[in-house]
């Protein structure tokens, strides 16, 4: 019987390596997976606790796939921007954004 000790061990460590992604990649595209990763985290949470809380109920999946739907609608919307800056820039690190000020 898996526990929910694993699964809150899998999500930090989700979190984590996410975080260290998001602090550390310079290329915007890595950055944006590290955002999805954290929020894959969180949405693991989700379902975890409905199941230990409400064995039942299914409210904890809702949350997720309310979160699953905006995450998807952000990444479609970060890699929009993300084409548009390499058009500009012919880059798409992160150093290279600060042509884009004004």
């Amino acid at each position: 019987m898996i526990t929910i000790h694993y699964f809150l061990i899998l999500s930090v460590l989700m979190l984590f390596i996410g975080i260290y992604g998001f602090l550390t990649r310079r290329n915007t595209l890595a950055i944006l997976i590290s955002i999805e990763l954290m929020l894959n985290a969180a949405d693991l949470n989700f379902a975890a606790f409905n199941r230990l809380l409400f064995p039942e109920g299914q409210e904890g999946y809702f949350f997720s796939l309310f979160s699953i739907a905006i995450s998807a609608a952000e990444t479609a919307i970060a890699i929009a921007v993300m084409i548009n800056i390499y058009r500009n820039i012919k880059n798409n690190f992160v150093e290279h954004l600060d042509k884009m000020k004004w």
